[in-house]
């Protein structure tokens, strides 16, 4: 107790005396973040989104004056994605970047971005996810357990890559033992074109292309070469045949904690990140078929209309409208024309 009190004495005669004590005699605490976030995602460090996310958090981080810290943890460090959904809704991880499609196991309207070969390019998929559709599927998320910022970045249109073989039509599909997220509408799809769909999570899609637990994958071309597929896969068929996008999502509970200023702050910075996002994505993705061409990948672009023909045959358009539900459906059909 003396020596408490004699410390503090000899602080306050400082202080009396007008005198600036040095950090070496008085080292008082450095600002201690009020709201300390962790953001999972199973995308590799170098995706245009954890770029952009993380300067958008270093922004939010300067200007609350260091009240709210974000930090990204990418390559499935968190867990797979199902784990950090389902640790996200559960209270145990503030942010994730949320695939919405995802959710459908949750609710099957989530999955309506993964009807096959529905969007005729980006004019088609921007309106119907910053319109209708969009709000539509967020407020889903949000019933489920996720806040997600209102403009998505892009994760572009998907094609499939293959180890043995170009796909040029329906009938090399058959049988082909290809990675799939677990997301059930792209599970239905390469069903109905005859694939043998093995859901796995992507941190474990190098690994499984590697040792041939599949034959082939998709996703889009960026994530191709982040996540460098091209070392264990040839070809690369250029299908097009959904296009995905990721939300910044926080878990409600943490939402609904930032005060009002920090929830403004959150949501200007993520919005502007994922509409810079979605510039870096168009310039990578037109550099992309020479860049991935030049590390191995061979390229074909094939006829998409038989594919169309064979999912329509096969009913899977009208399937999926009973899994989306009417107003899922309705929305997605007023962007795209009728499709069922």
């Amino acid at each position: 107790m003396k020596l408490i009190r004699r410390t503090l004495l000899s602080r306050a005669s400082i202080a009396a005396a007008g005198v600036v004590a040095s950090p070496a005699i008085l080292h008082w605490p450095a600002y201690a973040a009020e709201f300390t976030y962790k953001c999972g995602t199973a995308l590799p460090d170098g995706h245009p989104m954890v770029i952009r996310g993380r300067e958008a958090a270093g922004k939010i981080k300067e200007e609350s004056g260091g009240r709210l810290d974000i930090t990204f943890y990418t390559n499935s460090v968190l867990g797979q994605d199902t784990a950090m959904i389902s640790q996200t809704i559960a209270g145990a991880l503030e942010m994730y970047c949320l695939p919405i499609d995802l959710l459908a196991p949750k609710n099957q309207a989530c999955g309506i971005f993964g009807v096959g070969f529905a969007f005729d390019g980006y004019a088609h998929a921007w309106q119907a996810m910053d319109g209708e559709l969009g709000n539509y599927l967020r407020d889903i998320a949000k019933g489920i357990g996720f806040h997600c910022v209102e403009k998505t970045p892009d994760h572009g249109f998907r094609q499939i890559t293959m180890k043995s073989k170009p796909i040029d039509s329906p009938q090399d599909l058959k049988g082909i033992k290809i990675r799939l997220p677990v997301a059930p509408y792209l599970i239905a799809l390469f069903q109905a074109l005859g694939a043998s769909p093995t859901p796995i999570n992507f941190g474990e899609v190098y690994s499984a292309l590697q040792t041939g637990l599949v034959d082939g994958q998709e996703n889009p071309l960026i994530l191709i070469d982040t996540a460098k597929l091209y070392e264990v896969q040839k070809y690369c068929s250029m299908t097009n045949h959904v296009w995905a996008c990721i939300h910044y999502s926080f878990g409600n509970r943490y939402w609904d904690k930032l005060p009002s200023d920090l929830k403004d702050l959150s949501t200007k910075h993520f919005n502007a990140a994922a509409m810079a996002e979605r510039d870096d994505w168009q310039k990578m993705t037109a550099d992309e078929t020479k860049n991935l061409t030049a590390k191995g990948l061979i390229f074909n672009t094939p006829d998409i209309k038989p594919f169309q023909e064979v999912l329509k045959k096969a009913g899977f358009y009208g399937d999926m409208k009973k899994k989306s539900g009417d107003k899922a459906w309705a929305l997605l059909e007023k962007y795209v024309g009728p499709l069922a």
